[in-house]
This record gives structure tokens, sequence and C-alpha cells, in this order.
């Protein structure tokens, strides 16, 4: 039996369920292809992404890539030709899954294959991604996927950092959550999003201050609690344009 999950569960079954706050028609379709389902439908079933999914603002489907085998003990890896550590996963169910894909749900606008090789995400690539109406994130394992499958499935590769973790997986929630909060009503302050760090010129984000004013002999800076705006926003961009000569100058020479 095929295991194919909506990401959020009960909350994407009353959002198809119609009546009183009806869910809209999907802003952004996306399906995720992995081995472990349920790394990825926990997470995606709670905060932001869920509540997308139940105001039909987002369209997410898990999908095993066991299911696309044809062996009755489900195998997606095999060795390396040439040998070497470890497996690699086996381009055949990953051509299967897409295909599927294509079939059941429409030609996706992007295939990203989850890579520490890939291309880094930036707010620039999540901003690129956003602009598509579906994609199929396809999560590696193991030493790597075949390369057929870099070469000809995914339409291109993107990596979270220099740094490898066991699975796509994680990488893959995180391509998730910094696109998805790009959608128009995804996120409840449209304004919040303006401001995001790398929103903002590309510079980190200034300093946040709330309640209370004094704490343990720590003040919040007076031109916040003056109310004049024009005094806040320059003092917000001043400290933005500080705190990323401080802790991230590359960005100031990009």
């Amino acid at each position: 039996m095929s295991h194919e999950t909506d990401a959020s569960g009960e909350a994407q079954a009353r959002a198809r369920a119609g009546g009183p706050g009806e869910a809209k028609p999907p802003g952004l379709k996306i399906d995720i292809v992995t081995i472990f389902p349920k790394m990825v439908e926990g997470p995606l079933a709670e905060g932001i992404v869920a509540r997308a999914v139940v105001k039909g603002l987002l369209d997410i489907r898990v999908h095993d890539l066991r299911d696309f085998t044809t062996d009755r003990h489900r195998v997606v890896d095999d060795v390396p030709f040439g040998g070497g550590p470890g497996m690699v996963l086996k381009p055949d169910p990953l051509f299967a899954a897409v295909d599927r894909i294509r079939e059941e749900r429409g030609a996706p606008g992007a295939v990203i294959l989850t890579s520490p090789d890939g291309e880094r995400l930036t707010h620039a690539v999540a901003m690129r991604l956003r602009a598509l109406d579906h994609l199929v994130i396809l999560c590696g394992r193991y030493e790597g996927v075949d390369e057929r499958v870099r070469e000809h499935l995914a339409t291109e590769a993107i990596s979270i950092g220099d740094y490898v973790v066991s699975g796509g997986e994680l990488p893959a929630l995180v391509i998730v959550d910094a696109v998805a909060r790009l959608v128009p009503g995804v996120v409840g302050d449209a304004a919040s999003v303006a401001g995001d760090t790398f929103a903002r010129d590309g510079l980190l984000d200034f300093p946040q201050y709330t309640r209370p004013a004094e704490f343990r002999g720590m003040s919040v800076p007076p031109v916040l609690l003056s109310g004049h705006h024009a005094e806040i926003e320059q003092w917000r961009r001043e400290q933005a344009l500080a705190r990323t000569r401080r802790y991230r100058p590359d960005l100031l020479n990009e």
C-alpha cells in the first residue's frame, strides 16, 4: 500500500472538508520524497507551516521512496560501482517517484536534490523558489545518489551549509520553511517577513528588546522608548549595518 501523506494529518483533512472557512486553493504545492517519512511529517504538523496547510496556502505531501521500488524487499540503495564505503541511492525509485508525482500532481517547477555540494540556500534562492507553484524535494541519503539523478532528474541541488548531515530530511524541512514563510498569508504579519534578516537589503536584523525596560541593571536603548519613529528607524538601520559589519562582513562584500 502506498505511503503518501499530507504533512499536517488531521489539520489537512479539516482543511479539505469545506464548510465555514473553507480553504482557498493552495498557493504552493510541495512534494517531498524520502525513505524516512516520519522525520518530515512530524515537524511539518506544527507551527506556521501546519497552519498554512489548514488555510489552504500550502499543499504538502510526503512520499515514501520505498513505495516506488519493484522488489519484495523494497531496496532503495546499492553498493557503488568501482568500490568504496557506504551505499548509494538507486536511480529507478527516484525517477519512478517523480514520474508518479507528475502524473498525479502536475509538472513541478523545480525538482530539488538536497546535497552538500549544491547551491547554498540563501534568501534570494528562497525567493526564486517561492515564485514557482510546485516544488519536488528529493532527500539524499547514505553516500549520496546515483549521478544520473543529479544530471537527468533534478533541476537543481541545494545545500543548507558547508557541513554534512545524515540525510536530506532536515535540509528539506529548512527549504520548506524558508520558502513557505514567503507565501503571502503564511506569516500573519507581512511586515515581519519584510523586515527579516537578509530581507532588509541583505543585512542582518537589528537588535530587538521587549519588557521590562530595566532588567538586572540592563536598560533598553532610550531611543526605542522615545516614540520618535524616524529616529527609531534610523537607529535600527545603523544597528543592522553595525551588526552585519561585526558578525557577517562577507555580506557587505557580496
